[in-house]
């Protein structure tokens, strides 16, 4: 099962306290019922299974917390590390499966209700739903025409995060579109320090990379096609973004080490470089999950030490917003179906998500979050951008692809953007190699 970039950086955070906070899972207002009073789901179970670990984990138990509060229903949480399709899979066939699963990946979810492992969510969990998010949220929670997933979390990975200290020494400012990136960080070159640091050890952010040029390059059509490969990656679009991504990773002046120093560079690593004490790179892009790595690992002040900016339009098309995500599901063969779907529309309403924002290392796709609800002014500014892209906003391609192709290490379009990062100087062979390995992994 494939490893995807949100789930990549909960190694690096399962050990921090996400922005040193360790608040109270106190509700907040507004938020919809979880359905009656305290008593209504007093005496009940209902088991919950994720891939959260570590501090992720723990802020999730406060609003799980928070709803047996509201209930009187007991919850129960267990990790399944990130191999949830494995997991979740062995318990369905052993009889001992969850009642809900945070699944973290479309391909996933769409899995389960292939398998027929899922129940539609209820009327209400979709009028909440239908309320409180996008649609395009909706959608990625649909399978065929029926609705089976609630998204609760959500990542924000259209940010280019920067050193403030860095640009101000070197003036230049954050960039509006992709040319006057690439030109702002040559100016950021030539004052000493090169523009990028990029993650390259593992495949997950080129991707990401790739995905940012190629939904603000190409639209919004094309990516939902190229995403279920209804168009093949040697289509004249891939070339260009791919073209536009090689600008940047063939530029030794644009990214710390080159290709080379890149590709021996992990995420948690690509971040101190920029913010460590001992900065090689100005600028460091990923989503908004680096704030916590910033905070907790580095000791540094976001807003004052670091920023971001959103990532920036390419080629006349719209700055990108490109989301992650974990859904509620419902398993059929859990134990307390009517307990687990009051769980989901609980997850739908402004009160759960609040638990989590106060917390801290959270956003969500729920526009009805108030901006108070966010502790800081950085996450504020990156859910507000969330939901203010509407159904704009795309879900992460290789999340959408299978495993083979866009989520395994060593292998798929990992491995050939790693090997274009390496030399970028052929992006329509590296469109054909892409093409070849998508073609195997969707089974075409």
């Amino acid at each position: 099962m494939r490893r995807p970039a949100v789930r990549h950086t909960r190694a690096a955070l399962s050990g921090a306290a996400v922005l040193g906070l360790a608040l109270s899972a106190t509700a907040c207002g507004g938020g919809a019922s979880a359905g009656g009073g305290k008593q209504e789901l007093s005496g009940q179970n209902v088991t919950v299974a994720g891939v959260w670990t570590g501090v992720e984990q723990q802020n999730f138990k406060k609003v799980l917390d928070a709803f047996s509060r509201k209930t009187g229903a007991k919850v129960s949480f267990s990790s399944t590390g990130d191999n949830v399709s494995t997991v979740i899979g062995s318990q369905v066939e052993g009889g001992n499966a969850p009642d809900v699963v945070m699944v973290p990946q479309v391909g996933v979810l769409q899995q389960f209700a292939k398998k027929g492992w899922l129940t539609p969510l209820s009327p209400a969990v979709a009028a909440a739903a239908q309320k409180n998010y996008a649609q395009v949220w909706k959608d990625y929670g649909t399978v065929g025409k029926t609705y089976y997933g609630l998204y609760f979390k959500a990542s924000h990975k259209s940010t280019v995060w920067y050193s403030p200290e860095a640009y101000a020494q070197a003036g230049v400012k954050p960039a509006k579109t992709y040319d006057e990136m690439l030109k702002s960080g040559r100016t950021l070159s030539d004052s000493g320090v090169p523009a990028f640091a990029v993650a390259g050890e593992a495949g997950w952010p080129l991707t990401d990379w790739f995905e940012n040029i190629y939904l603000s390059q190409a639209g919004q059509d094309k990516y939902d096609k190229l995403a279920a490969h209804q168009i093949p990656w040697t289509d004249p679009s891939v070339v260009k973004a791919l073209t536009a991504l090689g600008k940047l990773f063939g530029d030794k002046n644009l990214v710390a080490g080159g290709g080379s120093g890149a590709l021996r560079t992990d995420f948690p690593e690509s971040v101190q470089q920029v913010f460590g004490p001992d900065p090689k790179a100005a600028s460091v892009y990923e989503g908004d999950f680096v704030s916590a790595l910033v905070t907790d690992e580095l000791h540094k002040q976001v807003g004052k030490d670091a920023k971001f900016y959103p990532f920036p339009a390419v080629g006349g098309g719209k700055a990108p917003v490109v989301s992650g995500g974990d859904a509620a599901v419902v398993l059929k063969a859990g134990k307390n179906k009517k307990a687990a779907m009051e769980l989901v529309k609980y997850l739908a309403s402004p009160e759960a998500a609040g638990v989590w924002a106060k917390a801290g290392g959270y956003i969500s796709p729920n526009k009805k979050v108030p901006a108070s609800a966010y502790h800081d002014e950085v996450t504020r500014k990156a859910a507000q951008s969330l939901t203010d892209a509407g159904n704009s906003v795309r879900f992460d391609m290789s999340d959408q692809a299978p495993a083979a192709f866009g989520g395994t290490q060593g292998a798929g379009e990992w491995k050939l953007l790693q090997d274009f990062l390496r030399d970028p100087s052929d992006p329509a062979a590296t469109a054909r190699k892409l093409e070849a390995a998508a073609a195997k992994a969707y089974g075409k």
